[in-house]
């Protein structure tokens, strides 16, 4: 087993605390598609022009037929090596906590608990004014959008559009969990999108390990304690196999 895969296993089996951000890269592994349609009505269309508020104001059918179309695109999406190897290394923190910037559903999928989900679910809806949570079937139907039974407003997907702020007690929560892990994991993401990209360098002033795992150098990796130039299924079952060993544990 590699030297220093061996190093950040016994540095995860002597913490308590950690978290980890997770960008498109470990969705990718999973075949998630990029939803920018090559032929038929949403090649004539940019997600930057249908996932604002904008365009749900004007023309709430079209967008919630945009929608219905990615959830069937993603229908047969499966948790991959990286978000099930994420689920088994929470079991060896008293705390540990999943920062993700995908929409997609699959941490929750491979059975992870704690999770953070920084631009919202693409499978949860709720209502465009007052932002409640709507307990529903996924698809909504576009001829018939229902209302909010709070306040009227149009139920509309529960994601994070263009132009939209996140949702501020998501990111306070994720800044407090990135400052107080021992050790911080960044998995897949590009670290230019902030505040997300952030979160690893906050961690990382505060006296956490960093550990980066993405094929490509990033502007995280001269920061990092630890960088590993590969795919998170390749990495994080063998690292989960390692803290298994460092924690004597079968």
């Amino acid at each position: 087993m590699p030297a220093m895969l061996t190093d950040v296993a016994r540095i995860i089996a002597g913490a308590s605390r950690g978290a980890v951000l997770t960008g498109a890269g470990i969705s990718a592994e999973s075949g998630v598609p990029t939803f920018r349609g090559k032929e038929g009505l949403w090649g004539k269309f940019r997600p930057e022009e249908l996932a604002t508020m904008d365009a749900f104001l004007s023309n709430p059918k079209i967008v919630w037929e945009w929608y219905n179309w990615r959830r069937e695109l993603m229908a047969g999406v499966e948790p991959n090596p990286g978000h099930y190897a994420l689920r088994d290394l929470a079991g060896y923190f008293d705390r540990f906590t999943i920062i993700t910037q995908n929409v997609d559903n699959l941490h929750r999928l491979a059975g992870s608990e704690d999770v953070l989900e920084l631009h919202g679910n693409i499978y949860r809806n709720k209502c465009a004014d007052c932002n409640r949570q709507h307990d529903m079937d996924a698809d909504v139907d576009p001829e018939t959008i229902p209302s909010c039974a709070f306040c009227g407003g149009k139920i509309r997907p529960d994601v994070v559009w263009f132009g939209e702020m996140l949702p501020a007690e998501a990111i306070d929560r994720a800044f407090a969990e990135a400052e107080q892990s021992e050790v911080f994991l960044s998995v897949g993401t590009s670290a230019l999108v902030h505040p997300a990209a952030s979160l690893p360098v906050a961690a990382k002033r505060r006296g956490a390990t960093l550990v980066e795992i993405n094929p490509d150098e990033t502007p995280l990796t001269s920061l990092a304690d630890y960088y590993f130039p590969a795919c998170a299924g390749g990495v994080l079952p063998d690292l989960v196999a390692a803290v298994r060993n460092a924690a004597g544990t079968p």
